[in-house]
């Protein structure tokens, strides 16, 4: 059994499941490498997906499981190489290798969300209670806010801020969610293993000193740093989401969420934190979400390979 590391970002993340599975067939074939297939009477490739993937996140550490043909001509540490050229836009190959660790040591996620904010309907002084700092046509253009307006802006995105690090800290956050069984209300608060929140004023990508430092604030039960943590804060990565030139950030503020959340048995939907936000702080809710896979981690937060 072989195994394909590869990342989903750009145009390819508007494909579903069942596209993306096509495409990688199809990506096999081109690239001259044959996959062993199933027995009986309609035959499929070998090639499975491990954690399929919700249409519209990112993603930079997709895992596929395939299983070459006997006789097949290329090596295993050649296959993401062979596969780089044929592939669609969007996806890219990073390493191909043989073996690694079973789908079922597979425990954590490591995700991360950018919330943003329309700065000319959404910003509040929460500390006063004030009507909007600028509403709809009134608003001064983005960037053109004086000193003033510049601190009342600050002191609101702070208070968001810490308003999501209580939130988040919480013993217990139920959230309602859909299943094929109907409506369920679910309590993801055990499934969060950490959490950390910053953010920036402008674009998510604005490198600012005098921003509020980006912290780590944990749920219950965790340690103060787990193995394979990056001491990169989030939102500050050149391939963090969000941060290309036509990035909503140029909107208004936004919010980086960076959290470790369960991957499977149980499997917690990241955008499920965002849920969270509406259902407790509603007046928090964000205009736009992008979300990104970062890492997947085995039950003692060792790199998932």
């Amino acid at each position: 059994m072989g195994k394909l590391l590869f990342t989903k970002e750009g145009v390819a993340i508007w494909s579903s499941h069942l596209d993306l599975m096509r495409a990688l067939m199809r990506s096999f074939r081109r690239a001259g490498i044959d996959l062993k297939h199933s027995q009986g009477f309609t035959p499929h490739p070998e090639l499975s997906i491990l954690m399929p993937l919700s249409v519209g996140v990112e993603s930079q550490c997709e895992i596929a499981e395939f299983t070459l043909a006997e006789g097949c001509a290329v090596p295993m540490e050649a296959v993401a190489e062979r596969m780089n050229p044929v592939l669609p836009a969007g996806l890219r190959a990073l390493e191909s290798y043989e073996g690694g660790m079973k789908a079922g040591r597979l425990s954590w996620l490591r995700t991360r969300l950018t919330l943003t904010y329309d700065q000319g309907s959404r910003i509040r002084d929460q500390g006063s209670g004030n009507a909007p700092v600028c509403s709809g046509a009134q608003c001064a253009p983005h960037g053109a806010a004086g000193d003033g307006e510049k601190r009342i802006l600050r002191s609101a995105q702070n208070d968001r801020i810490e308003a999501l690090r209580d939130l988040f800290a919480r013993p217990s956050l139920i959230v309602e969610k859909h299943s094929k069984k109907g409506t369920v209300e679910t309590d993801i608060a055990p499934m969060i293993r950490e959490v950390t929140v910053g953010a920036v004023i402008g674009r998510p990508d604005a490198q600012r000193s005098d921003l509020s430092p980006v912290t780590s604030h944990q749920s219950p039960g965790t340690s103060d740093q787990s193995p394979g943590t990056s001491d990169q804060s989030p939102g500050t990565s050149d391939q963090s989401s969000g941060t290309s030139d036509q990035s909503s950030g140029d909107r208004g503020s936004s919010i980086v969420i960076e959290a470790v959340v369960a991957a499977q048995n149980p499997t917690l939907n990241p955008l499920l934190l965002v849920t969270a936000i509406e259902t407790y702080l509603p007046e928090y809710r964000p205009d736009l979400v992008q979300c990104r896979r970062l890492e997947l981690y085995d039950a003692e937060m060792n790199v998932f390979r």
